[in-house]
């Protein structure tokens, strides 16, 4: 289908979604919101995907955050503009994506934007990235749900309560970034990770990331005994004779 504030481009197996606003630095307003949210949808259900690349647009931002002057037209005079549960939806719906996600952080990541990279599977950073958690700076509160997730409670704690900024250095060795390349190699670093995602078995992919998700919080051994039941029930092992196809053709089969 037609988007108007994002691109949506499929290359061998990934696809690939590119916040387009860079006027605004990919200000997330909620027309584009929804249309993320559409966006992912048509890749999920896209059986020839197999992995999700998110970018943005222009030289300077992967997105600023939420569109503060849509906010402001939207509230009229009073407080708070009204809700928009689309706005919240296609933030869970890129954590829980059935596809996993990377995001090509090729700018600034803030606000609304370091929520929404904090949502995916992965990052890829370079010189240009940077991350601000910048609710607490101007009285609301988000990230409490995925950021400690990706970096523990401690940094998690630092970054949130001074929603401080976070240079691509400091965010790769705290794990924020997976990767950290020259900005010229950021998304060939992000398709290469795609592309050998989407290369293996997607049933097994999908059923590790919905382990993942699912024994969040669980105890130790509730998590290997999910593991032992998702083997015997959907994610049952491949055949001996497709799982290992290429080396039983390769070293012969005796």
């Amino acid at each position: 289908m037609a988007y108007e504030n994002i691109i949506v481009e499929r290359d061998d197996g990934v696809g690939v979604i590119t916040l387009n606003r860079p006027t605004v630095l990919n200000a997330l307003s909620r027309a584009l919101s929804r249309e993320l949210d559409e966006a992912i949808t048509e890749l999920e259900a896209d059986t020839k995907i197999g992995a999700i690349v998110f970018t943005g647009a222009g030289d300077k931002a992967f997105s600023a955050g939420a569109d503060i002057h849509e906010m402001a037209r939207l509230a009229e005079g009073a407080d708070l503009p009204p809700e928009d549960p689309g706005r919240t939806a296609y933030g869970w719906h890129i954590a829980s994506c059935t596809k996993p996600t990377i995001g090509a952080i090729n700018g600034l990541a803030y606000g609304g934007g370091a929520v929404m990279a904090a949502s995916m599977d992965m990052r890829v950073g370079c010189e240009d990235t940077s991350f601000r958690f910048l609710a607490a700076s101007y009285g609301r509160v988000n990230s409490t749900w995925n950021l400690p997730q990706q970096i523990g409670w401690p940094m998690a704690k630092e970054l949130l309560f001074t929603a401080r900024v976070v240079q691509a250095r400091e965010a790769y060795r705290m794990g924020l970034l997976n990767h950290l390349v020259a900005k010229n190699h950021l998304m060939g670093k992000a398709m290469e990770l795609a592309k050998q995602i989407a290369s293996n078995d997607p049933r097994m992919v999908a059923g590790i990331k919905q382990l993942l998700l699912s024994d969040m919080g669980t105890g130790w051994k509730d998590m290997y005994r999910a593991e032992l039941e998702a083997q015997r029930g959907n994610l049952s092992p491949t055949p001996i004779s497709e799982g290992f196809k290429e080396f039983l053709d390769r070293k012969g089969r005796s």
